[in-house]
């Protein structure tokens, strides 16, 4: 999940929405056996703003006992599940959470925790493997999905297309032809073949020439940021909805 906090505290819009919010309280909901990644999500955030505050929020009683031994200043933990506890962040990450349910789920569980966003707040919905070496996520706001982001360490893949096994709820089972997000998984495929010769320059000089090739066949994707330690590809949800 580290790939994905490095992304949100260089997300223009994350970061506009923490530092206008009137009270910057973010859920970290689901956050599993240990609160490790709770307590690195607060303090990534605290770069962004310094008074932000975290909170764990999980449907085990026992683990939610455990973390509290654990909670620091502004960090803290608490029952909950997809109705926040009742509470109103501006930001909410919750990863490797709808991947438990069936698909038909998604949307109830999106439109609760859209419902419970305070103004201007953001949800990242998202996916990794145990180690955090690929990752997925799809953005959203009180209106519904704005982005998909994959995100990987370049040395750890053979090509994109390896990112589908991490994909959200929401489109992992579209991952098949004619759906856009297959689409876009071959054509990063394809681009990533294209432009092998650049391996010779490391596999992230490879990923960012990836990158300007789908530019170049009309693909919105995001321009990469200059210093760049992760493999991230990011597009906007109509690229990707499901048809």
């Amino acid at each position: 999940m580290r790939r994905s906090d490095r992304w949100l505290v260089h997300s223009r819009r994350v970061r506009a929405a923490l530092l206008a919010a009137a009270d910057p309280l973010v859920i970290d909901l689901g956050y599993g056996t240990l609160p490790v990644t709770t307590l690195e999500l607060a303090e990534r955030l605290r770069s962004v703003r310094a008074d932000v505050r975290v909170l764990g929020l999980e449907i085990h009683p026992d683990r939610v006992r455990a973390a509290r031994s654990a909670a620091v200043a502004e960090v803290d933990f608490g029952l909950g599940g997809f109705e926040l506890a009742g509470l109103a962040p501006v930001l909410v990450r919750a990863f490797n959470v709808l991947r438990q349910y069936p698909l038909d789920a998604v949307a109830d569980a999106w439109a609760v925790m859209r419902s419970r966003l305070a103004p201007a707040g953001l949800i990242v919905d998202g996916t990794c493997d145990e180690l955090g070496r690929r990752c997925a996520w799809v953005l959203l706001d009180a209106n519904g999905p704005v982005s998909l982001t994959l995100a990987c360490d370049p040395f750890a893949i053979e090509r994109p297309s390896d990112l589908a096994e991490r994909l959200p709820k929401v489109l992992i089972h579209h991952n098949v032809a004619g759906q856009p997000v297959h689409a876009l998984l071959a054509a990063a495929d394809r681009a990533w073949a294209s432009v092998a010769g650049h391996g010779v320059f490391g596999p992230r000089m490879r990923w960012r020439a990836m990158l300007e090739l789908l530019r170049d066949e009309g693909f919105a994707v995001e321009p990469p940021r200059r210093r760049m330690r992760d493999g991230v590809l990011s597009v906007p949800w109509q690229t990707v909805a499901p048809g």
